[in-house]
This record gives C-alpha cells, sequence and structure tokens, in this order.
C-alpha cells in the first residue's frame, strides 16, 4: 500500500502550537533501491507511534487519538477498501489510547485506564470476540483473570497482533494468549482461543515485551524476580483435584523427583524431545504394573542419554562429572529441563512412589539455600561418564568464564523453573551434599541482582523466551528460552513474519528464523539459532522493525545524525509482480545503508510490517534533538567500549585469579558498565518516547552515577597506589602476549612507546573523561531552553555537578600518583607497614620545612601528612597520629618569634616548628582540611565543593571519632569510640578493653562522669559484674545498680567505686527467691550503720546497728515462729542485755552470748504471770539450765507484770537513728552538706538542674514516662512563691506542690519518699509483721513526718513551726483539714503540723504494712468483737433498737428502699439508717486519720438527718439520746477490723484535733467498740 502524495522534506503544515509540525512525522517506503523516496504522511498532530500490518497501518498521534490507512477490508461503509487518507477511528475519541498494535489483517490499541480495543479480521479468534467473523470498528475485549474470587479485570500495558492471535502483556507483567494457532503457547489443541487465557508457562516471570510474527511469538522476560515482590513458595498441592502435585522415590545414591501428577485444569508436560526414542503418537503415561522403573528402562535409558545427548545438555556434563566446571553454568537451568523432560519420557512419567512425608517444597527450599552458598551446580548421572560434545553452531565461547551475575541469574533460573508445574527431575544426594561446600568467593563483573537504588531504570539480565512454528525449539508450543541469548542483555525484540530479531545493550542485533531474503542479515546457518547481523565497525543499532521478508534497523554512524539499515527482499516500483518474480527477486547478502536516511532528519524509532517500511522523524528545532541524539549516541558508544574492555580484559584476567584490589577494582568496573548500560537502554527508549528533559535517569539520579564514578575512581587510586598496575603488566603479557596489543588498543593512548603499567593506568582512567562529556551535553541541551526555565536550572544544575565531579576525580588521580612516586622513594621497611591502598599523601617534610620542638642535635624527625593520619618518622621507628583524633592550633608569634603549631592527640601533645609564616600556614591549612575530611567520613573520596558541603575553616574541636589508646595505665590497649573535646572523651562514648570490659556512658575531660554502664566479664563465660548508674571522675559515684556475677545485685550508693550511703543488696540467684536482702547503710564497701537484714533461709530479720559488715550495737531480732528479740549484739552475735518474747508471751529478759542462747543471769515469765529469777544456760527452744527463784504473784499485785510490759522497745534502735542516710542524701542532693546547713537557694537550683536533666532524658526515651508522670514534671517546674507569712492559700498552694513532688521520683522529696516506702515495706513485710513491732512501726512513721518536715521547712522558711498557726485568719470560721474539707474549730487562727501536711502524701503508700501490725496486734479483741457484730445483726431492725435502748421516738416509721417508701416491720432487717451504715462503711477505704474522722462526723450528719425527718422539728442530741443510735449503726456497719481502726486513728491523729468536735466523735466510736465487746455479759 502506498499514499501517492508527496511533499517536500521539512515543510511546515499547520497545526498545533509547540512546533507540532516539526515533531512526529512519519514517512513510509517500500525496498531498498537507489530510486526509493520516502513518503510523508500528513497528519495535524504529531505522530507518536506507529504499527504496520501486512496491508494497512495504525498511528497513534498526540493527545491519544488513533487513525488507521492502507487496505482496510474490514470497514463496511467504505466506498474503496484501499484509504489513501488516514482515516480517524472516531470510536476512540472519548478514550486516550497510549499503545497502537497491527497484525496481518487486524489491529490492537490500548488505552491510558489499561483497557484493550480491537478490530479487523476474526475469522481465527484473533480480536477475541467470539462469533464475529469481521469486527469493523474497535471494540472493548476485557481480559479476566478467573484464578481470583471474584474474577478480576486485569489492566493491560502493551498488545503485539501477528497472523492469526494476539498476546498481551498485563500491568502484572504476565502474557495472556488469544486466537489460532501452536504460537499461542497455551496447552490446548482446541482453536481458536476465543476469551484471552494467561499463558502458564510464564506465569511468575517478569515479562518486559511480547512481539508476534505470523506463526510465532516471541517474549522479553527480565531475569531476576522484581525487588519489591517476594516470592511465593511453590504450592505442595494441586490447586483444582487436590492430589500432591510431586512426589519422590528414593534410590541408593540417588533421589528423583516427580511432577508426573495430571490434572485437566492444569499444565500438563509436553515431552517431545528429539532424545526420546518413543513416537510421538505413542502414549506417554503407561503404568507399569512395578511402582520403580525396572532397571532395563534405566540402563537403555542411561545408554541413550550418553550417545544421543543432546547439545543443550551437553554443557551440562563434562568429563568428569563430579567436578563442576564454569561451562556448566550458563545453559543449565533450560538443560536441566531437557534432560529432565527426556527422562520423564524414558522411564515412564507416573513410575514413582509417593512420599507423602517429604514435600517438595523442602527440598526446594533445601536447593535454593544450597545454590545461595555454592556458584556452580551438576546433575550427576550415576554410572555412566559422559564425553564433554558441544554444539559447534552454538556461539558459547563467549560465556566460557561467566561472570558470577550470571550465575546468581542462572541460580535464580533454576529455583524459579523448580517452583513452576511441569518439572520431573533427578538429583543425586551426593551432589547436594557437595554443593553444600563452601567456596572461593568470586567477584561479580556484572551484578545479577538489582541494587534498591536502580530498581526503576532498565532492567539488563534479560532473557528471550520463543514459541511456535519455524523458530528454536523445533516447534516448541510451549514457550522455551533462547538460551544462547542469555547474557546477551537483550533490550528488545521484533518479529517479522517468520525471522525473529533481538536488539541487545551493546548496540548489537541478534538474527534467527526464515533467511530466504537475506531478511536476517547475515548467512551463517542453520539460521534457527541466533546470530548477529553483518554490520561494520562502529555502527551501533538502536531500534529494530521486522517485516514479512525484510529488517528495518536504525543505528548511530559517525555523524550524529541517524542512520538506517535495510536488509532482505528488494520491492519492484512495478507493483503487477507474478508469484515467481517474487520468489527469485533481489535480495540483499547483508544489510544495506538506505542512501535517503540522512535527509529524513532526526529519525526516533523506526517499524517494519508486510513489505512496507516507515520511519517517526523529528526536525532539530534550537538543536534540541541533535544534543538529545548527540547525548544518547555518546552513552551507547560509551557502553560498548566499557563492554569491550569487560569482555577483552577484564575477563581474560579475572581466570588468573587476582588480589584483592583487583577484584575490587573489576568489581566496581562492573557497577560502572551496568549503570551505562541501564542509562543508555534508558536514553535510547526516551528517544523512542517522550522528549521531556525530566523523565532523563542522568538528571534524575546524578547522586547515584556520581557516587559509582567516586567509587570506581577510588578503586582505581587504589590500586595505582599500591603499585598493581605494575603488578598486572605480567599477567597481561601472559594472556596476550609480549607486545599486549589488546591493551593498547582499548587504551586509545595516543602516546608512543609508554611502559605497559602506564597504558593500563590510562585504560582504567577513560571512565573520568566520559563525565566532561556528560557536563558538556547537558550544557549543550541547556542552551536550547530559555535562561529563566525550570529545565534549564535543572540541566545547569546537572551538568555543574558532572563538571565539578570530573575535576574533583583529576585531582584524586593526581594525588594517587603524587602518593605512588612518594612510595618509591621511601624507606623500604616503613613502606610494608604504611602503604595502604585508601591512603593518599597530602605533604611530608622531608625538605626540613618543619620540625619537633625541643629535638635533640642528632635526631631525625620526619613528619609525613597522609589524608587518614599523620605520621611522625624517626631513624628506625614511626608513630601514628590518626587524624580523627588530632587538634592542631597555630602558637602565637608575638612573645616567642617562633613559627610554631600545637599538636594535641588523646594522649600526646608537641609542638611543631616551621621554617617560614608561609611553611606555617601551608601546614596548618593541610593539617585542618584533612582532619575535617576525615571526620566527615570522606576520607579520600571527598565530595567536590559545588555539591552542596561547604569547607570549614578549621574543624570542630568537639567531634566524634574512635581511637585506641597505647599508653594510658588506665586505659592501654582500649578502644573509645564517642564524643571527643580537644583531645579528650568528653561526651557520650564507649570504651571496649582488650580484657572484654566496656563502658557505655557519659564522659567528662576524659574520665567517665554521668551515667554510664560498666560490663566486667566473669571467669565464667556466661556471667560477668554489671554496673549502671552515676559517674564522677571515672569513679562509680551517686545512685547506681550492680549485678554481680555471682548473682547477688546491689542498689543505691556508690562513692569511689565503693558502696558508700543507703544501698539495698539481694542476694541469691533470683530476686524473687533470694536467700537474702540487706537494706541500710553501707560505708566504704561495708555495712555501717542502721540496716535491716532479710534472712529468708533462716526466716530471720535483723533491725539494728552494724558495723564493718558485722552486726554491732543495739537490734530487735524477729523471726518466722514469732519469736522476738530486743537487745544489744557484738561480733556478729547476741551478746549482753536482751529481751525474748515467744508467741505465747513467754518472756526472757537477761544476758545472752550467742544468737538465742541464754548465759547469765535473767527473769522467766510465763504467759500466766509467773515467773523465775536467777541465772539461765542454754539455747532457746531446747533445755534450758538455771538456777533461781520461782514466784507466782498473787491476783491484786499486778505492778511487776506491768513493769515487764513496758520495756518493750528500750532496747531497740530510737526511729531517729534509723534511715539516716536517706535523708542524708536527700539533703546532699539540695546541695547541703548535712541536715538544715544550706542556702535555700542552692537547693531549689539543684531540683530545677534535677527535673531539667530528668526532662531531657525522657525527651530521648519516652517510653520511660507516662503521660501524667510528664505533665507532674512540667507543673514541679513552676516554684510556689510568695512574700511574707504563709497565709491559708499559700499552705495550700504548698499542700498541692508537695502531692506532686512526691509523686515523681525524678523530684528529690519524690525520690526521698519513694525510698521510705520501700525501706518500710522491707522493714514490717514478711516476717517483720510481728505484732510486737507496731510501737516501732507507729514512731518510724511519726519520725518520718518530722524529718520530711524539716526539708519542707528549709524550702520553704515561712512556714509556721510544728503546732504553729498560720497568719490571717480569714472571715468565715472553721479550719481547713488536709483533704480541704471545712470543719467547725473552737480555736481562733490554724493551727498546723506535719502530719496534716504530709500524712495524706506518706501514709496512703505504708498502709497495708501498718494495718497488716494493727490487725495482728488487736487479733484477739477484734474476734471477741466481730463475735458479738455476728450475733446481733441476726437480729431484726426494731428488736435491736429496742435491745440496745434507743428511745421509740428515734425509730424509723418508714424507709425509702429503692425510691419506695416502705413501713418499718418487725421484720425489716438492714434498712434502718441504711444511709449512715454505708457512710461508716467507708471508714475502711481511707488512709489518713483525718479522713477516718471526716467519715466518722459525715456518719454523725446522716443520723442527725434522718432523726430530723422523722421529728420534723430542731433538736439537740444529748450523748444518752445518740450513744444507742450510733451503736445500732456501728453495728450494723459490720465493720471487720474496727479496732485496728480505732488504735490507728487514736495513734496517729492531729493532736490538735483531741479536744475538738472530731475529738469527741471519736471518743463515741471508741466507746461503741468498747461496749460492743463486753456486750455479751449484758
Amino acid at each position: 500500500f502506498t499514499i501517492k502524495k508527496k511533499c517536500s522534506l521539512g515543510t511546515e503544515i499547520c497545526g498545533e502550537e509547540d512546533g507540532s509540525g516539526e515533531r512526529g512525522l512519519l514517512h513510509t517506503w517500500m525496498g531498498y533501491s537507489y530510486s526509493t523516496t520516502p513518503e510523508r504522511i500528513l497528519l495535524s498532530r504529531p505522530v507518536l507511534q506507529a504499527a504496520l500490518g501486512a496491508r494497512h497501518g495504525v498511528l497513534l498521534v498526540e493527545g491519544g487519538q488513533v487513525y488507521s490507512f492502507g487496505e482496510l477490508p474490514w470497514k463496511q461503509n467504505q466506498t474503496s477498501s484501499v484509504v489513501t487518507e488516514p482515516v480517524l477511528e472516531a470510536v476512540l475519541s472519548e478514550q486516550r489510547v497510549v499503545f497502537v498494535a497491527a497484525g496481518s489483517v487486524h489491529s490492537g490499541v490500548v488505552t491510558e485506564d489499561g483497557g484493550m480495543h480491537m478490530w479487523g479480521e476474526n475469522t481465527h479468534g484473533q480480536c477475541g470476540l467470539s462469533g464475529l467473523s469481521v469486527i469493523p470498528n474497535p471494540t472493548p475485549v476485557g481480559v479476566l483473570d478467573s484464578e481470583g474470587m471474584p474474577p478480576q479485570t486485569v489492566k493491560i500495558l502493551e498488545v503485539a497482533c501477528g497472523d492469526q492471535h494476539t498476546l498481551a502483556l498485563s500491568a502484572k507483567h504476565e502474557v495472556w494468549a488469544w486466537g489460532s494457532g501452536c504460537q499461542l503457547g497455551l496447552n490446548t489443541s482446541k482453536f481458536p482461543v476465543w476469551k484471552p487465557q494467561k499463558v502458564e508457562h510464564l506465569a511468575g516471570r517478569h515479562v518486559l515485551q511480547v512481539a508476534c510474527g505470523a506463526a510465532h511469538s516471541l517474549a522479553l522476560v527480565r531475569c531476576l524476580p522484581p525487588p519489591h515482590e517476594p516470592r511465593k513458595p511453590p504450592q505442595d498441592k494441586c490447586g483444582q483435584c487436590h492430589q500432591m502435585l510431586y512426589t519422590m522415590t528414593d534410590r541408593e545414591d540417588h533421589v528423583i523427583i516427580s511432577d508426573g501428577h495430571h490434572c485437566s485444569v492444569g499444565v500438563e508436560l509436553d515431552s517431545r524431545e528429539t532424545t526420546s526414542s518413543k513416537p510421538a503418537s505413542e502414549p506417554q503415561n503407561k503404568v507399569p504394573s512395578s511402582p520403580y522403573p525396572d532397571e532395563q528402562a534405566v540402563k537403555a535409558y542411561l545408554k541413550r542419554l550418553s550417545d544421543h545427548l543432546s547439545s543443550d545438555c551437553a554443557d551440562c556434563f563434562t568429563s568428569d562429572p563430579l567436578i563442576p566446571v564454569a561451562q556448566s553454568v550458563t545453559p543449565m537451568g533450560s538443560a536441566l529441563n531437557n534432560l529432565v523432560v527426556s527422562c520423564a519420557s524414558a522411564v515412564g512419567e507416573r513410575v514413582v512412589s509417593t512420599y507423602e512425608a517429604l514435600s517438595l517444597r523442602k527440598v526446594i527450599g533445601y536447593w535454593v539455600t544450597m545454590m545461595c552458598l555454592t556458584k556452580f551446580f551438576v546433575l550427576q548421572v550415576p554410572g555412566e561418564r559422559v564425553e564433554e560434545r558441544l554444539r559447534q553452531e552454538e556461539p558459547m565461547q563467549g560465556k566460557k568464564s561467566s561472570s558470577l551475575g550470571d550465575i546468581r541469574e542462572e541460580e535464580a533460573e533454576l529455583s524459579r523453573r523448580l517452583s513452576l508445574p511441569g518439572l520431573l527431575s533427578q538429583v543425586s544426594p551426593r551432589l547436594l551434599r557437595r554443593t553444600s561446600r563452601h567456596r572461593a568467593r568470586a567477584v561479580p563483573l556484572a551484578p545479577g541482582g538489582i541494587p534498591e537504588a536502580d530498581a526503576h531504570l532498565p532492567p539488563l539480565q534479560t532473557e528471550v523466551w520463543s514459541w511456535g512454528r519455524g523458530q528454536e525449539g523445533n516447534g516448541d508450543y510451549l514457550p522455551v528460552c533462547v538460551k544462547s541469548l542469555n547474557g546477551k542483555e537483550v533490550l528488545r525484540v521484533a518479529a517479522g513474519a517468520y525471522h525473529s530479531l533481538a536488539l541487545t545493550a551493546q548496540s548489537q542485533v541478534f538474527s534467527w528464523g526464515c533467511n530466504t531474503s537475506g531478511q536476517l542479515g547475515h548467512m551463517e546457518s542453520p539460521t534457527t539459532l541466533p546470530h548477529l547481523a553483518k554490520l561494520s565497525d562502529g555502527i551501533r543499532v538502536w531500534d529494530i522493525g521486522a517485516g514479512q521478508q525484510h529488517t528495518l534497523l536504525l543505528a548511530d554512524g559517525d555523524c550524529i545524525q541517524p542512520i538506517l539499515y535495510y536488509s532482505g527482499q528488494q520491492v519492484k516500483e512495478v507493483m503487477e509482480q507474478t508469484e515467481e518474480e517474487e520468489k527469485t527477486g533481489e535480495y540483499t547478502q547483508q544489510p544495506v545503508l538506505l542512501p535517503f536516511c540522512m535527509n529524513l532528519g532526526y529519525v526516533s524509532s523506526v517499524c517494519a510490517g508486510g513489505r512496507t517500511c516507515a520511519a517517526l522523524t523529528d526536525c532539530n528545532v534550537m538543536g534540541f534533538i541533535a544534543s538529545l541524539h548527540e547525548l544518547a549516541a555518546a552513552v551507547r558508544k560509551y557502553y560498548c567500549k566499557l563492554s569491550n574492555i569487560n569482555s577483552l580484559l577484564l575477563q581474560p584476567l579475572l581466570k588468573l585469579g587476582m588480589t584483592v584490589c583487583v577484584c575490587n577494582l573489576i568489581g566496581r568496573f562492573g557497577r560502572l558498565s551496568q549503570l551505562t548500560g541501564q542509562n543508555s537502554a534508558s536514553l535510547t527508549s526516551f528517544l523512542r518516547r517522550s522528549r521531556d528533559i525530566r523523565g532523563l535517569v542522568i538528571l534524575d539520579d546524578a547522586h547515584l552515577f556520581l557516587d559509582t564514578y567516586s567509587e570506581y575512581c577510588s578503586a582505581v587510586g587504589d590500586l595505582l597506589v599500591m603499585g598493581g598496575f605494575q603488578a598486572l603488566v605480567k599477567p597481561c603479557h601472559d594472556v596476550f602476549g609480549k607486545g599486549a596489543e589488546v591493551v593498547q588498543k582499548l587504551s586509545e593512548c595516543s602516546e608512543e612507546d609508554l611502559p605497559l603499567a602506564d597504558v593500563l593506568a590510562h585504560l582504567f582512567y577513560l571512565p573520568i573523561k566520559h563525565l566532561h562529556e556528560y557536563g558538556r551535553l547537558l550544557l549543550k541541551l541547556a542552551t536550547c531552553y530559555e535562561v529563566s526555565s525550570v529545565d534549564y536550572q535543572k540541566l545547569q544544575d546537572a551538568c555543574s555537578k558532572y563538571e565539578s565531579m570530573a575535576l574533583h576525580l583529576k585531582r584524586r588521580r593526581k594525588e594517587a600518583e603524587y602518593t605512588l612516586h612518594f612510595w618509591k622513594s621511601f624507606p623500604g621497611k616503613m613502606t610494608d607497614s604504611l602503604r595502604k591502598p585508601s591512603r593518599r599523601l597530602i605533604c611530608e617534610s622531608s625538605n626540613k620545612a618543619l620540625t619537633l620542638q625541643n629535638a635533640g642535635r642528632f635526631s631525625v624527625n620526619w613528619f609525613i601528612l597522609f589524608n587518614d593520619a599523620l605520621v611522625h618518622a624517626q631513624f628506625s621507628t614511626h608513630h601514628v597520629f590518626p587524624l580523627a583524633t588530632l587538634w592542631v592550633e597555630p602558637i602565637s608569634e608575638e612573645n616567642t618569634g617562633i613559627y610554631g603549631l600545637k599538636v594535641t592527640s588523646p594522649e600526646e601533645s608537641f609542638t611543631l616548628l616551621a621554617s617560614s609564616p608561609a611553611e606555617k600556614a601551608k601546614w596548618l591549612r593541610s593539617i585542618n582540611q584533612a582532619v575535617e575530611q576525615a571526620l566527615s567520613g570522606l576520607g579520600h573520596d571527598g565530595i567536590p565543593p559545588s555539591t552542596g558541603v561547604t569547607q570549614r575553616a578549621d574543624p570542630p574541636i568537639s567531634r566524634t571519632a574512635s581511637y585506641t589508646f597505647y599508653k594510658d595505665s588506665r586505659l592501654k590497649e582500649a578502644i573509645y569510640e564517642g564524643r571527643w573535646v580537644s583531645g579528650k572523651p568528653n561526651g557520650r562514648g564507649v570504651v571496649k578493653w582488650p580484657d572484654g570490659r566496656i563502658y557505655t556512658g557519659t564522659f567528662k575531660n576524659g574520665l567517665e562522669d554521668g551515667y554510664g554502664d560498666y560490663v566486667v566479664p566473669n571467669k565464667n563465660p556466661n556471667s560477668c559484674d554489671h554496673y549502671q548508674g552515676q559517674w564522677k571522675d571515672g569513679k562509680m559515684h551517686g545512685f547506681g545498680t550492680f549485678r554481680y556475677a555471682s548473682g547477688e545485685i546491689y542498689e543505691g550508693s556508690f562513692q569511689d567505686n565503693m558502696r558508700h550511703g543507703h544501698g539495698m543488696l539481694r542476694s541469691g540467684k533470683l530476686n524473687s527467691t533470694s536467700p537474702s536482702v540487706f537494706i541500710g547503710q553501707w560505708q566504704y564497701d561495708k555495712k555501717s550503720g542502721y540496716g535491716v537484714f532479710d534472712d529468708i533461709t533462716r526466716g530471720e530479720k535483723y533491725m539494728g546497728m552494724w558495723l564493718d559488715d558485722q552486726r554491732q550495737g543495739n537490734a530487735v531480732v524477729v523471726t518466722q515462729f514469732s519469736l522476738y528479740y530486743e537487745g544489744s549484739f557484738s561480733n556478729n552475735k547476741m551478746m549482753g542485755n536482751g529481751v525474748l518474747l515467744s508467741e505465747d508471751d513467754t518472756t526472757f529478759e537477761g544476758e545472752f552470748s550467742e544468737d538465742w542462747t541464754l548465759n547469765g543471769k535473767g527473769v522467766l515469765t510465763m504467759p500466766n504471770g509467773d515467773y523465775i529469777e536467777g541465772s539461765f544456760s542454754g539455747v532457746w527452744g531446747t533445755g534450758l539450765k538455771m538456777s533461781g527463784s520461782y514466784y507466782k504473784p498473787s491476783l491484786y499485785d499486778s505492778d511487776k507484770e506491768k513493769a515487764h510490759a513496758l520495756k518493750l522497745g528500750r532496747l531497740a534502735v530510737h526511729s531517729e537513728e534509723k534511715w539516716k542516710a536517706v535523708f542524708l542524701e536527700c539533703w546532699n542532693r539540695l546541695g547541703c552538706d548535712s541536715p538544715g546547713q544550706g542556702q535555700t537557694t542552692t537547693a531549689w537550683d539543684n531540683i530545677a538542674v534535677a527535673l531539667t536533666a530528668n526532662r531531657r532524658q525522657q525527651r530521648d526515651s519516652p517510653e520511660l514516662l507516662s503521660r501524667s508522670h510528664h505533665k507532674t514534671l512540667e507543673s514541679l517546674e513552676f516554684i510556689p512563691q510568695h512574700v511574707g507569712p504563709v497565709t491559708l492559700e499559700v499552705y495550700h498552694t504548698i499542700r498541692r506542690y508537695l502531692v506532686k513532688a512526691c509523686d515523681t521520683p525524678l523530684h528529690p522529696l519524690g525520690r526521698l519518699v519513694e525510698t521510705l516506702v520501700s525501706v518500710y515495706r522491707m522493714t514490717y513485710v514478711g516476717v517483720g509483721a510481728n505484732r510486737r513491732l507496731l510501737p516501732q512501726a507507729v514512731n518510724e512513721i511519726k519520725s518520718y513526718l518530722s524529718r520530711i518536715f524539716q526539708l519542707v521547712r528549709f524550702l520553704f522558711p515561712d512556714l509556721p513551726e510544728e503546732g504553729g498557726s498560720l497568719a490571717d485568719p480569714p472571715k468565715e470560721k472553721g479550719g481547713s483539714d488536709p483533704a480541704g474539707k471545712q470543719l467547725e474549730s473552737p480555736k481562733p487562727g490554724y493551727v498546723r503540723c506535719s502530719s496534716a501536711l504530709l500524712l495524706p502524701v506518706l501514709l496512703a503508700r505504708l498502709y497495708p504494712p501498718l494495718f497488716t501490725l494493727y490487725a495482728l496486734e488487736k487479733e484477739k479483741e477484734d474476734d471477741v468483737y466481730w463475735e458479738c457484730v455476728l450475733r446481733l445483726n441476726k437480729q431484726p431492725d426494731l428488736a435491736l433498737l429496742a435491745f440496745l435502748g434507743v428511745q421509740e421516738k428515734f425509730w424509723p416509721v418508714t424507709v425509702t428502699v429503692h425510691g419506695e417508701k416502705q413501713q418499718v416491720l418487725s421484720s425489716t432487717k438492714d434498712t434502718c439508717f441504711a444511709s449512715a451504715v454505708e457512710t461508716l462503711q467507708q471508714i475502711s477505704t481511707t488512709f489518713t486519720p483525718s479522713d477516718k474522722l471526716q467519715v466518722i462526723q459525715l456518719t454523725f450528719e446522716e443520723i442527725t438527718q434522718e432523726v430530723l425527718a422523722l421529728l420534723k422539728q430542731d433538736f439537740l442530741w444529748s450523748m444518752d439520746d445518740l450513744f444507742p443510735v450510733f451503736l445500732f449503726v456501728v453495728l450494723r456497719a459490720r465493720i471487720r477490723n474496727l479496732g485496728s481502726e480505732v488504735s490507728l486513728i487514736e495513734d496517729l491523729m492531729d493532736p490538735c484535733v483531741q479536744h475538738g468536735e472530731h475529738g469527741i466523735m471519736f471518743t463515741t466510736l471508741k466507746a461503741c467498740y468498747y461496749q460492743i465487746q463486753h456486750e455479751k455479759i449484758t
């Protein structure tokens, strides 16, 4: 088809703005003769994409509209089927089309939203719409994935049309097919396939592109799965019929894994294989009677395998099947399948027994793991040696030394194949065993994995898969991999009618298939294998098109403008050719240059179809298009160059085995080469697609390029410095011969007769030249834009980045050369120890420009500054000072007249003298710059200044660095990492000693100071001493926790590395079951002062004085058997006077000599009052020896007994003497050396510092504090301020402040309260819950109150003293107790005491142990009381009121129950005075005496309310009337431990309340309690 509309090239055609007449121009032509002139197809908008069918074409123009032209027989309303003008497909005008495709006689498009429309011939179902033979207009075709429930609509990216079939590529990169013929790749023989079906054989692979020929299909597949999609584990069971997909048969030395499972729905494995001796018609799955293969079959199979091993498999085996070699790598994936398939057909697919127990998933998991460990995989055929025979035609020579990248590809390939259905394989366990051994690590040349950073760049590791007739694979109906293209980096495939093309990243074209008209561009045979199209050197192809019998190539030539090559049949001008002529017509032997291509302008893409060719061109507006083409062509040329260096030079060298530096360089070269290839591919597709420079990879990912170049340059420099290029000379001679012409040619070195080492260096520095090229071309592009535009700015920025990086790398090359020159002249011995790959020389003082101050006359001091260290070399020794921990400052010249530099390192400081001010300035600048770079972590990699890192004049005095001490006795050989200031560790850091000790925490001036964590390993491997807490001047000082290796834990104060102050020591492995706990005062690592020792194993608790870890002084001991001792201790024993009581009140008072041992005079008193006076000896509880007098007192002689009872507590430690260390620490925190000695302002400052430090810590680790805690801290930042005497209002402010302060342990007072609570509980819980300790427990609380009150008065000096009164009596009468409730008080003013202010804070926390002691003390009385309460409560209300003598006028007549009034009957129970009863019951839920008194008052008020309602008149109580009513309420309230409640109130109530209203009410309650106890007598 031809459109006879000639026009002069480049004619402006009126269209839309933005130069649409100059972009997307379409030219078509046929053949390659000189007379051929392309015709321009005129359209109002730029063409974005063209597709050609056999006799028609489809065009996509800007705006997403679609035009058709040529012969369109399916258009019914057309007068003639040949359309000369392109016609708009109006049906699609509502849609925005993004992709078009044309088959022989049908077309397809894809819209922006992933929808697909088809039209044209549909006889073979190629349009995917059933029931119609012709589809005149574009019609939507849905692709449904039926695997999901409900079925999902599949979005489409691309579509490809053939003769009788169509393929679509989905957004998930899967292939769908419909139409007719084996080229569909579907496992079916019923055609046509009307609905799109998934090509299951490619499922799980990432397909990049599809192409359709007349009877075959191609797919370009990415080798690795995309990094963000984890591969799903293979299934064990068939999704349809739920049988095991895989079975296993165990042989003596191998296992046969079979997937012989057949399911009507699944994909069956087609076993047509040349090696199979069975005729294809014979059924393949006969099941023999035996579950195992008979020996005959196996032997026959093995013999056939060795004789007729297909060439695919030949590579898999070497002369010795046990030795893996590199050749076995490349074709492994498919060869395994082929071998496996032939094995299946020979032995019979189902001849295996099932090992249900071992699912294939485990085996595959094992294989994949193995493959990660090993680099090669070999299949072992038992019993036979296989000769290595390589098919001559397959160009595998280039793959002899496969890079690790390829190996990784193959492993991924194999593991993916293993996870696909359609696999039967035979693998020897011996092989699995062998593959689990580790191998020497190879170096990646072309990395197989895709680094995260460039996952969005075009992939280079690809495979080509083909299926259908006339292609490699002998008519495979299912897709097979074209193995000879593996590792060739194919970027694009194209399919002609009967031939195929593959375009690689190295700009080469491989072709295979039918070659009757020379369309393959070469004369190689067999044509079923891909061969390179014959093009002269320097022609780099970057786009391809394939028609019926011709190939069109778009390539770079010598100039910037692209050129076109044609290969295939000549098309005569005369249209009336006969069939015979066509067969014998002219054709090309190899691609020929189309002479008119230079007139077309800048071709951006080509396509071919039928006998036609088409090219899309752009005019060079403002030089922009030319610059883009120049950039793309330069990068393509550059990548070809890098690939050549890789294959011709590096691969052969790598075989010899290289040093680490060389391997590192080759690895970096591979990375650079890969990135360049990806850039080249990206630019090529960029030319084919949009022209918006915002999509350019070198702009968007400039950092990736700059980093890669920088790393590569470092690697080259490192090798240069180590003299590596000299070392490469011999290997080069060995591999490439004496002249090493290959190297000379590759290096493009212009100078003659250079040594080979220099030529190699020149060669490896070539890529750095290319950075300049990037810069130049980006600048050229920038000039095409307005200076003010964003694009101009973007290009300009990128250009300066690349330029400055190029200059920077040039400078680094010079540094490396300078360093190499230096090492050549440096004395040999030191060279070995100082020469490192990354070390560069900055300057050195061999010219005596720098000397050491006060050096000896004959000493030699040579200073060498490297990029990581300053070296001070002397005759035979040298010292290295790392730069990160080097501080240098100039010494002022005024007084001294010398040009000095003071150098400070962690363990030395010295002065250097320069010969002149210029030298001094030079060295100062050099050292400071080197230090700055070393600190920024750049080392010699440095970043050029333009990239935004501003160079500071001086490095910071405070910095983070790592250092190993070598002198300091305390830190010798320890490594410190952390903050420094002027040569000393300061701030956060970690020290690790060689013996395993580790300190992590803060430092100050070189010493541990602040919070730190210190671990000291122990001889026992699993245990260590571990300290966490405060430090000062390098020693443990302050509060900390020490976990000893022995299992003991100490929590408390330290001083100078010793336990000193208040602390708690738990002994025993587990805290919960620790055999003993000590809490108390320590002095210099020993228990001294008051302390409580709970010996859990013996069941004893000691509460008393200590000295030097021994019990010494007065103490109390209680035991779990309720023994109570009070007396003196000496030398850790009960020695001296003491009192001993047993549970039944048997008492001994006298002298003791050992624990529980009586020795000397004493008095033994029996529970009934009888007593013995005399001398006693013996251990208590065993037989006592005694001599003395026995007394039985008369009933009236009770004085003696009283005297005995009063003595308890006399020999115990006085409560004011207890816990002195705890209070002292609180005073110290407030800045006072002893209680009350200090400044209030200092104390507040210290509180502020403590809170701020804790707030900061809380900011660093917010999880430590709750939100309420955080708020408490905020509110504590406001200090209650007042002037003058304390009024009630101020008093309440202070009280609120104290409540909050005591709520958080971060406040010194809160810390004090928390510690007191823990020591109190330690004392009086467990064994300490002994009723005889009650008086001491009460006194201890009173002592706490007075001592805390002293602290509070120190902080608020205007508070009145204990028992003092507040100022300004307010107008209303009544005081305020701590709960803030009003109550009447007969006295004027407000009497305040410590209990009112502090008891609410303290008592709530101490209540449980204290109340337990009261309950034990009052146990007997409470039991009597409770028995009476239970007995009397059986009475109904009226009977009880009568019994108690309540006057009848106070008896309620009606009561309200649940809101209803009810009459009080004789049987009514628990309803009278119910509200008063409920109120009184709350006494058990309050803690402080004032709160309990408040409850009693409210109870009285409730009773009064009820009586007033009853009498309906004013009324005053008399005690005679009130007492019986209150007694009734108390009985009905049923308070279990009323005796304990009464005693607690009595002991701790405010003394000023005793004579007030509250006092009277309390006396009433107490009277009721005693009345109830004695009620039974009545």
